[in-house]
């Protein structure tokens, strides 16, 4: 597996990163792929593990030391193959993936780790440009449909796999594009929308349909998707801003990070010349002084968004510790993901970030604006055992303060409502292997797991879509007997488990299988057949 002894002499190099003084002129990708013979080298690295870790920390389970060795050997197109055997969408989870794979790589743990994303999205890459990926339709169709409500990775996902399986497919986005978070949450600097644009329109050239600006429970009513449908997938998201409970929060000039990121990378889309709404409100940082309330990466793309804008200073306030100077804290030892890291793209841009500090109240300026930021010292891990640190308070100039503390759940109105669906404990979807409390709605992604990743988003909708055709195919074989024996599974309920009725008696995918009911001769669809 790669160079034999080669994470001894080779030292990892990351992805190439333009100077931060002038990518903050513009909206561009701020970092790039290192050449094809340098990837070959770090793929070199991989240490051909007895026990790779890497899978562990990957959400997929990508197979990392087989694409790695691939690399190494130059065999790219089979590397391409490999890397789509697991991941719809490698060129997503290579940009704006945390990695979770690199903190769980054995070399992390006195080492720097193999360079795993960079070595993903150069396959992606590789792949589009030698066209190597190209529309894989389904040989044959099932005559079953199913409506599938959020185009974000999760719907995505769950929308190719389920195509791939012959069923029709018809993904219901209210925003103007196709990407949920990814479009409206994610900078351009970080992801350019085209990227996602060369995605949807392969999964168009399959077959998937997609219907933006149709809002599911305003324009379209949840019922109405059950009639028309065999099956419906709520892939929501989970959209509910957790709120800043502090004196000072109505002032104007207080607003969810969210807000703001949605009308940035409209902005964008604006001066592109794509779809774009125009905002009722404007919220802009040009010449304030901002601050950042939370320190996550919501929080790293404010900052780096504010800075483009021309922000007179940008400043974040974290409740975290500081991390040491290994970059890991001894609540996330290896292989265990940190929750922060020593530094990130926007603060490399001149945002300042401040730690073990929490915002007390917010002031006005007489007029109803937000003038300054009141706050203190903490101690402790994370947001959930803090210690007020005595005669440590301290106030911030703030004209804009941006609140990027996470999402409780998704929205319970519109389907989730309409349809009645239960909800955990948390205010997600109960959704415990996918089918919810209604017989033939499923749930996938963080409207059933709560705010994550990219990549636990593409895993959910690959997952979904297993369990998710079990009704489909039970319903087609009770068409095929007759009218009588679907009023009865009708009394029983379709979205029971399919192994309790008689006429199911076909064997089944197992749960996470990767294997598929189409066909093609593409880089996916070959390599599908051969595993």
């Amino acid at each position: 597996m790669g160079e034999i002894g080669g994470f001894l002499r080779i030292h990892r190099v990351g992805f190439d990163k333009r100077d931060p003084r002038e990518r903050v002129r513009d909206y561009k990708q701020y970092f790039h792929t290192q050449s094809e013979e340098e990837l070959a080298r770090q793929g070199g690295r991989c240490m051909d593990c007895g026990v790779p870790f890497c899978h562990e920390g990957c959400p997929l389970g990508n197979p990392i030391p087989d694409w790695n060795d691939l690399v190494y050997r130059g065999d790219w197109r089979r590397a391409v193959e490999v890397a789509h055997s697991t991941n719809n969408f490698p060129e997503f989870t290579g940009l704006i993936c945390p990695a979770p794979c690199e903190s769980a790589c054995v070399l992390d743990i006195n080492d720097d780790p193999v360079t795993i994303e960079q070595i993903e999205l150069g396959i992606a890459e590789r792949g589009w440009a030698n066209g190597w990926i190209v529309p894989e339709p389904p040989a044959t169709r099932t005559g079953r449909s199913v409506a599938v409500v959020g185009s974000g990775p999760a719907g995505m996902a769950v929308a190719d796999e389920l195509n791939r399986m012959g069923h029709s497919v018809t993904v219901f986005e209210r925003d103007e594009g196709v990407g949920g978070l990814m479009r409206f949450g994610v900078p351009d600097a970080k992801l350019e929308k085209w990227i996602i644009d060369r995605r949807a329109r392969l999964l168009e050239d399959e077959g998937v349909t997609f219907l933006c600006d149709v809002d599911v429970g305003r324009d379209v009513s949840a019922a109405e998707l059950r009639e028309r449908f065999d099956a419906v997938v709520l892939a929501i998201g989970s959209r509910v801003h957790r709120e800043l409970e502090v004196p000072g929060r109505d002032l104007e000039g207080v607003h969810f990070a969210m807000d703001y990121l949605y009308q940035r990378n409209r902005a964008v889309a604006r001066e592109e010349g794509r779809p774009w709404r125009a905002a009722e409100r404007e919220i802009t940082a040009a010449g304030k002084h901002v601050v950042v309330v939370g320190g996550g990466d919501t929080g790293m793309d404010c900052i780096s968004n504010s800075l483009r804008e021309g922000a007179a200073d940008v400043k974040m306030l974290d409740v975290y510790p500081e991390l040491p100077s290994s970059g890991r804290p001894e609540n996330t030892p290896w292989p265990l993901p940190p929750k922060r890291t020593l530094t990130t793209y926007a603060l490399d841009e001149g945002g300042e970030r401040t730690w073990n500090s929490e915002v007390t109240a917010l002031e006005g300026d007489g007029d109803g604006r937000v003038a300054r930021a009141h706050g203190r010292r903490v101690e402790g891990t994370s947001s959930r055992d803090l210690r007020a640190v005595p005669g440590s308070e301290f106030a911030l100039p703030a004209q804009l303060v941006l609140i990027a503390i996470g999402f409780s759940h998704p929205d319970h109105d519109g389907p989730v409502r309409d349809l009645g669906l239960d909800l955990d404990a948390r205010g997600n979807v109960r959704a415990p292997v996918y089918a919810t409390s209604r017989p033939g709605v499923f749930a996938c992604g963080d409207a059933r797991v709560g705010q994550s990743l990219v990549v636990t988003a593409i895993a959910e909708g690959r997952k979904c879509a297993r369990p998710g055709r079990r009704p489909l195919e039970r319903l087609a074989r009770l068409l095929a007997r007759g009218r009588a024996a679907v009023l009865r599974a009708l009394a029983q309920g379709l979205g029971d488990d399919v192994n309790d009725d008689p006429v199911d008696d076909q064997p089944q995918a197992p749960e996470g299988d990767d294997q598929t009911d189409g066909d093609g001769e593409g880089a996916r669809g070959e390599h599908r057949r051969e595993a």
